[in-house]
């Protein structure tokens, strides 16, 4: 039992540093500071973003324009924070349940 949830928050902690890649890669190429003409940058960034945009899309629907800024990867690594002490929560409880 605590090996699903070792791994539930494993992965939430993966897809975590997916979200902070993406803005950082968003960030580098907007700047021009990353050729997303070559062909491994660019693969490295539509995987990232193919990864990463179906949770961001949502939150950017409800977000109001900031203009060029974006915040919703960092509404987004808070709602995985979030799950990941939820999880840690739920784990206790079933544990101490068994034990």
């Amino acid at each position: 039992m605590a090996a699903l949830f070792w791994l539930i928050d494993r992965l939430l902690s993966l897809y975590t540093w997916a979200v902070i890649l993406s803005a950082v890669y968003q960030t580098l190429a907007s700047f021009g500071v990353l050729d997303t003409r070559n062909r491994l940058v660019w693969s490295i960034g539509d995987f990232l973003d193919r990864v990463t945009e179906p949770a961001l899309r949502p939150i950017r629907n409800v977000l109001p324009n900031f203009g060029a800024i974006d915040i919703s990867p960092i509404i987004l690594i808070l709602l995985l924070e979030a799950a990941r002490m939820l999880v840690g929560e739920v784990e206790m409880s079933v544990l101490r349940a068994i034990y």
